[in-house]
This record gives C-alpha cells, sequence and structure tokens, in this order.
C-alpha cells in the first residue's frame, strides 16, 4: 500500500509531496499503545493525535490501529507500515544530525588580516590549523593599516598596539615583551653590553617605520632609546635573520625570537630592562564569532599567541 502510494506520487505528470506529518504521530501511538502517552511524549493533545491518526489512515485507505477504551492495538497493516514509517524516521533524524553536525564543523574559505611582524610566526603554524581543520579554504594578507573588515571581506585581524574604538568584537591575547638580543658569534666578537648606555658603542640593527625614522628600542620604566644603527630594516623578521646572522644586536617580540633562542642561535642581553609591549588582539565584526570557521580562527589566534 505505502509502496504504491509512493510510486503514484512519483508517476503523477504533476509531482506532490508526500505528506508525512502524520507518520510521527502514528508511530508514536503504536510505541505506546495510548493516544494519551503518545499526545504527552509529542506535546500535543490527544484530540490532536487521534485527528493525525485518522487522516494517515484515510489517505492510506487502510485502518492502522484497532481501538477500544482500555486499549489500542496495530493491525496487520498496522505492523507492516509501521517498519516503513520507522525506518524513514531513523533516516529523517539521521539526515538532520549529519546537517547539524556540518553545521557545527570548521569549513569553507576564511579571511585573515594580520600585521607583517607576525607573518613568520603565523605562517609557520599554519600545519596545526589545517591539521585540526583540514577543510577550512585560508587567505591571509600582511598588512599593518586599519583593516575595514566587512567592507574588504576580512573575518579576522590580528593587531598589536591600542585600537581606535569601534564595534568590533575583540579578543585579547598576550601582552608581548620586547626582548634584546645578539648571536653568540657577535657577543664572543663584541662583548655583552652590560648597560643599555652601552648599547652606544655596539652595532645594533634597527626597525625603519613605514613613515620613516628609526623606532626606539623600549626598556623597562618606560625607558625608550634611539639605537645606533648599523643596519635598518623595515621588516621585523628580518630584523630577527640578521641578527641571528651575528650582524649586531636587535630588539623584538619575544614570539619572534623563541625559536632562536631555544636553538641557541640567540642570546638574550639586557634581561632585566625587559619592558612589555603593546597589547595584541584578535578582532572580527559582531556576529560573526559564532561561525564556526570564524571561531576556529580566532581560537587558532590565542592558541599561537596566548592569552593575557
Amino acid at each position: 500500500m505505502y509502496n504504491h502510494a509512493i510510486r503514484h506520487h512519483f508517476d503523477d505528470e504533476k509531482f506532490t509531496m508526500i505528506e508525512l506529518s502524520g507518520i510521527p504521530a502514528f508511530v508514536a501511538v503504536a510505541e505506546r499503545r495510548s493516544f494519551r502517552a503518545a499526545a504527552t511524549a509529542l506535546g500535543v493533545t490527544p484530540t490532536a493525535v487521534s485527528k493525525a491518526v485518522a487522516r494517515l489512515e484515510g489517505r492510506l485507505g487502510a485502518r492502522l490501529l484497532h481501538r477500544s477504551s482500555r486499549h489500542v492495538a496495530l493491525t496487520p497493516e498496522g505492523e507492516r507500515y509501521l517498519r516503513h514509517c520507522r525506518a524513514a524516521l531513523d533516516r529523517l533524524a539521521a539526515g538532520e544530525d549529519e546537517l547539524t553536525r556540518a553545521a557545527q564543523v570548521a569549513q569553507g574559505p576564511v579571511a585573515l588580516s594580520t600585521s607583517s611582524v607576525l607573518g613568520r610566526a603565523v605562517v609557520r603554524a599554519l600545519p596545526r590549523l589545517f591539521a585540526r581543520y583540514p577543510r577550512i579554504a585560508l587567505s591571509i594578507s600582511f598588512s599593518d593599516r586599519a583593516v575595514r573588515l566587512d567592507a574588504e571581506d576580512v573575518d579576522v585581524a590580528i593587531r598589536i598596539g591600542p585600537l581606535a574604538d569601534s564595534a568590533l568584537v575583540r579578543r585579547r591575547l598576550r601582552t608581548p615583551r620586547w626582548v634584546t638580543v645578539a648571536s653568540p658569534a657577535y657577543l664572543a666578537r663584541a662583548g655583552e653590553p652590560a648597560s643599555v648606555e652601552a648599547l652606544a658603542g655596539h652595532a645594533c640593527v634597527a626597525f625603519t617605520r613605514p613613515r620613516g625614522g628609526v623606532a626606539p628600542w623600549q626598556f623597562a620604566g618606560g625607558r625608550s632609546l634611539a639605537p645606533p644603527a648599523a643596519l635598518r630594516l623595515d621588516r621585523g623578521e628580518l630584523i630577527v635573520d640578521a641578527a641571528t646572522a651575528g650582524l649586531g644586536i636587535a630588539q623584538a617580540f619575544d614570539f619572534l625570537v623563541e625559536e632562536p633562542l631555544r636553538a641557541g642561535a640567540l642570546v638574550e642581553v639586557l634581561a632585566e630592562h625587559a619592558a612589555p609591549g603593546p597589547p595584541m588582539h584578535a578582532l572580527t565584526s559582531p556576529g560573526r564569532q559564532a561561525v564556526p570557521r570564524v571561531r576556529a580562527l580566532l581560537d587558532f589566534a590565542e592558541e599561537l599567541f596566548g592569552r593575557p
């Protein structure tokens, strides 16, 4: 009967949707042998359940249930139809679960904008991101300017420094530390500076600001110093490379020199004078943090750079 109804619907020139509304009511009654218990389970009235089952029987042209004042039982047709209904509802539930899980999985295109000084640290950590979220398609732009996230189709921005007041959602990351470093070869050749003032007698690798001028080095107590620059570069990661090559003393954020310090390629000097750096944030537009792929990128930034 049920298979015939399906064929009938699909063979018609004008396709009509199979009516499913009475099936959950029928299954609930059949499993509980009670209209009242089925109504309680479905959150409706017994009358509504009874009408739904009656409409289903009328549509099928078969009686599915024997009803009495004390007892509800399945007819032979009802027994056969119940097997089909349970299978259909199980398939529907499985499909719904699959779609729900897919909606919660981080997947699809996501765009990140990050300060150029963070580029190497971000790229080196990407294998961890893709191992965890293999269905993400990531694009990264490196820029130190203020990016308009919505206008430029950017999902997440990672920025160092104070932020202007805005409606962006902010996730505070750790505050980096300024670290002054040199290679063992340079220190063997020129000696280690005993004080901040002693830097005047050393070769220094300095950062050139985008608008010109050397960025001053920062030390504890709010003290700053314009380093005597033997070499000036406008890319932070190359400053670390230059120091590692023995070209002089450099100052950089701690996350840029963690690996060479750990490997012994660089040595921290003037550690007692180290100063905290500017704040770091991961930013996104309001409401976007709930999107799985955006949330994954925010979590990645937090894992990479740490919380305060």
